[in-house]
Order: C-alpha cells, then structure tokens, then sequence
C-alpha cells in the first residue's frame, strides 16, 4: 500500500487517487495519522479486503496535494556515515556502530516545498526514511520490518557551518531549520517491493544528477537501526528514522558546493517517487 497525507488528514493512494481512510472506513479508522499507525497491522489487513475502499470516491492526487507521510512525528532519529563511500569521501573509518543523532520534528514538511536558506553553507543528503508503525521495545533485526508502516524519501538538509561549529560540534540544531526534513510523496509498505533493502536513490541539483547509490550499500541496515534504536528508546507510532546518505554531498566536493538562491533539488526513491525543494533568500 501507498499512504500519505492531505491537510493532515491520512489518506491512501493508487495511482493518481486518494482516499480519505477515515471517510472510506465510515470513522472505522481514524484521519490523525499517528493513531492511525498504532493500528497499523489491522488497518492494513482491512484496507486489503477486497472493496473496502471504494476508489471512484476519492480526489485526484494534484500538485501540492500531498504533505509528509507523517506531519508530526515524536521522534526524528538520523544516522551518520551509514555508507561505506561517504566515510570514505568524508575521510572517517567506518563506524562500529551507528551513529545516531537527531533531528527536530519542526524541520519535518511535505515532498514539494520551498525552502529559506539560513546561510550559504547548506548541503544537501538524500536518504531513505523509514517510518515506524507499531514500533515497540527492544525490536529484534527478525521482525523489525513487521513494526514498520513504510519508507519514503527524504533530504537531511545541512547547514554544515553550524553543524561543525563548537568541539565536539553537534548536528541536531544545524539539520532542523524550517524545511530540512522534506519527506513524501508517499511512504510505501515493504510488500510493494521486491526487495525493500535494495532500492535505488539519487538526488539532482538543477538538472544535474549529484547522488545516486542503492539502499543495499548501507552499513547498517534497515533492520539493524530498528533493532539498535529500540534497544536503547521505545520507537513510537510515526517516528521516523533517516537513514543516512550516500556519496555526493557538497561540502566534500573540491571546491565546496551548497545550495543557491532559486536553485531546485529533486530527491528520488525507486518505487516510491520524488520530492522537490525550491531554495530561497
């Protein structure tokens, strides 16, 4: 299944249709997405009934329609140097174990957005973001994906200057500026895939592609940050994880490369779809 949301509201979509889950359910489900995810197994099940959902009802999915998948998640979780060819182009061993910060639920927003840059060292990151269904406690690699709602994409926007001031420097405020957490189009469940640990992901800058790997490149995989995060803190219904990037950003480029004024970023996930970000002053 597809699932995202319309002024807040959850909805699941086919094509180029959305259905509000409430309205199709008769108030049997609920619009709040969070609430919605709680459920999400039986929901999922219910949705699947053949004619649940009477789609000639719902509303054609039209620019601009769709906000994040999750608009207002309690937890943002982030991972850094989850690809073995960003360390390297960062020039850092390889982690451990993952490297886990966060990232503010304010800087969460919709797949097409315009965003304000706070200065001239903004960096872009594409990523594959997981967003938690049931979630739980201490959630084993084994049935990590079964407490998962979907995966969407995402950009882990960067103002790097901000991020690498102060020793030790810290990340979350530098990666939580209104506009850096886009997510969407939709978040899409691990069934619609053939194998949801390898799907293909880039990003482009004006045209020009800058990012491209696959999500089997990961360190730590999908499975493994549920199972490590949930150890340590119970993941919650609609907490979304960001699970890194891969090489390409622009602060490792020579010279540096960041975000323009009137520049746009398009960021791809296989099988998913695109999100869109117009940069301004």
């Amino acid at each position: 299944m597809r699932f995202g949301t319309v002024a807040g509201r959850l909805v699941l979509v086919r094509g180029q249709t959305a259905v509000d889950i409430e309205r199709a359910s008769g108030g049997k489900w609920p619009a709040e997405p969070l609430r919605a995810l709680a459920s999400w197994p039986d929901l999922c099940s219910w949705a699947q009934q053949p004619g649940a959902i009477d789609w000639s009802r719902g509303q054609p999915v039209t620019a601009g329609l769709l906000g994040p998948p999750v608009p207002h998640p309690r937890q943002v979780f982030a991972v850094g140097l989850n690809y073995r060819s960003h360390a390297e182009e960062a020039g850092l061993a390889l982690p451990p174990e993952p490297l886990v910060f966060t990232k503010f639920p304010t800087c969460i927003c919709g797949p097409d957005t315009e965003v304000v840059l706070p200065s001239g060292t903004v960096d872009w990151e594409v990523e594959l973001v997981v967003g938690m269904g049931t979630g739980g406690r201490q959630i084993s690699e084994e049935h990590a994906w079964d407490t998962i709602a979907g995966v969407t994409a995402g950009q882990d926007l960067s103002e790097r200057a901000l991020q690498m001031r102060g020793s030790p420097p810290q990340f979350s405020l530098a990666k939580s500026f209104p506009g850096f957490g886009p997510t969407g189009p939709v978040a899409v469940t691990a069934d619609e895939f053939a194998d949801p640990g390898d799907l293909a992901l880039e990003c482009s800058l004006d045209g020009q592609t800058v990012q491209s790997s696959r999500t089997s490149m990961m360190i730590f995989k999908v499975s493994e940050l549920v199972a490590y995060i949930s150890g340590i803190c119970p993941l919650l219904p609609g907490d979304l994880i960001f699970t890194g990037t891969p090489e390409g950003v622009g602060s490792r480029r020579s010279p540096p490369r960041y975000l323009r004024p009137g520049q746009e970023l398009v960021s791809r996930v296989e099988g998913v779809g695109e999100i869109h970000q117009r940069f301004a002053g």
